[in-house]
């Protein structure tokens, strides 16, 4: 690390200045992961947009191809593989019906019931998105060591548990 502060190394050393009464220490994670946060979304959100999806259209299509061959879920299931609201998730449908890269008919075990699959195209196109997503993660991480990002791992997914608790009340 250089002896030069960051951004957030420097908003803590204001804070520490105008108010040494409160601890401060937290912003040294959560505002850089907040930092962190804004600056891999414009880095992943590039890889979407080069292949005309939105982060949404790339969830809802990629969760359509973990489904595995009919490559096919219900629209509630989809809600929840990406965890967007039943009404985002039904936008997201609705844009990529209209683009040709989903379809949407009635359930064959449920006549009121309705499943989401991918076309043709839309699975060609979330295939060679997904190459380039997964390339685009590598080289975002290529700055850590391996031993560094199986640390980062554990502690996020320790930190994450906490949050995604079975027992915790979702958030609205």
């Amino acid at each position: 690390m250089t002896g030069e502060l960051d951004h957030v190394a420097r908003i803590q050393q204001e804070w520490a200045r105008e108010r040494p009464d409160v601890d401060v220490a937290p912003q040294g994670v959560i505002g850089r992961l907040h930092r962190l946060a804004g600056f891999l979304d414009e880095e992943l959100a590039t890889v979407f947009r080069g292949h005309g999806l939105g982060e949404g259209d790339f969830d809802v299509l990629a969760a359509l191809r973990r489904a595995g061959a009919p490559y096919e879920r219900t629209p509630s299931e989809l809600a929840q593989f990406t965890m967007v609201t039943t009404g985002g998730t039904t936008k997201r449908i609705d844009r990529l019906v209209r683009a040709g890269l989903v379809t949407r008919r009635l359930s064959e075990s449920d006549g009121r019931g309705r499943r989401v699959g991918l076309t043709p195209d839309g699975l060609e196109l979330i295939d060679r998105a997904f190459g380039e997503h997964m390339a685009n993660e590598h080289r975002l991480l290529a700055g850590l060591a391996p031993e560094q990002v199986a640390q980062l791992e554990s502690l996020l997914t320790i930190w994450l548990a906490r949050f995604e608790s079975p027992l915790r009340p979702p958030q609205s």
